[in-house]
């Protein structure tokens, strides 16, 4: 199968700095390591919103992205259940994440992620690669901004999948966590995220799908809790308590 994850990312915390855990569709499992201590090895579910806080000094977290549809084959539960969530790999209840939590407890950092990234491909079993998956990364695609694609509204890409909205819910709450609306929300305000200083607001909300500048402010604000001009003038909220991992 492929595209199963994504390179892995390591994030390094600036205490200086006000830390933005940006939303995210992705359910990724993160190795964490906290000064010279032993690394920890999480699942990180879908984050709906962004969070704010402050940074903590000598914090290192590296998180290999899972791609669609591949969740419950690794982990043994759907990805709705792990929305706003972090759990100890070792605590989730399928036997790959057990497994793969007692081969990587004893490493360090480096070793743990390259081992994690070694490993996964691997215990990823055959279902992942099936036709409800296929049809669910379609539907992602449709839903997802692409610099030569707009995406298309919910009900469009249920009838071109020959699909029922119905199922096509039912699929995203198993398969990637959120609806197909929340999914396409926080795709959009990334992409807003990612061109903002490359286009004119209005352009922008053109390109990303919004039916105008209000609409696009409208949901950056849900998602963001500060409209754009705000954020990218660095008016953020407050942040909250001192962490490295937003656990909602």
């Amino acid at each position: 199968m492929t595209h199963s994850l994504s390179d892995p990312v390591t994030v390094e915390v600036d205490p200086r700095e006000p830390f933005v855990h940006l939303p995210d569709s992705a359910t990724r499992v993160v190795v964490r390591t906290e000064g010279r201590g032993r690394p920890s090895l999480l699942v990180v579910g879908p984050r709906v919103r962004a969070t704010y806080h402050r940074g903590r000094p000598g914090v290192s977290c590296t998180q290999v992205r899972l791609a669609p549809g591949t969740v419950r084959p690794l982990l043994g539960v759907p990805a709705v259940d792990l929305v706003g969530r972090v759990v100890p790999l070792g605590a989730v209840p399928g036997r790959t994440a057990r497994q793969l939590s007692y081969d990587l407890g004893r490493l360090e950092h480096e070793e743990a992620v390259a081992r994690l990234t070694d490993l996964l491909p691997d215990r990823l079993s055959a279902p992942a690669a099936g036709s409800r998956t296929a049809l669910l990364r379609a539907a992602v695609t449709a839903l997802s901004v692409r610099s030569d694609h707009i995406p298309g509204q919910v009900r469009d890409v249920a009838r071109e999948l020959a699909v029922s909205e119905r199922q096509l819910r039912n699929l995203f709450r198993d398969g990637v966590g959120l609806s197909p609306k929340h999914y396409a929300r926080i795709h959009r305000v990334r992409a807003v995220l990612a061109h903002a200083t490359e286009l004119r607001w209005a352009d922008l909300a053109a390109a990303t799908g919004y039916y105008d500048q209000s609409h696009m402010t409208s949901d950056f604000r849900t998602v963001m809790g500060v409209p754009p001009r705000s954020y990218f003038t660095g008016r953020l909220p407050a942040p909250g308590a001192c962490q490295a991992i937003d656990s909602r």
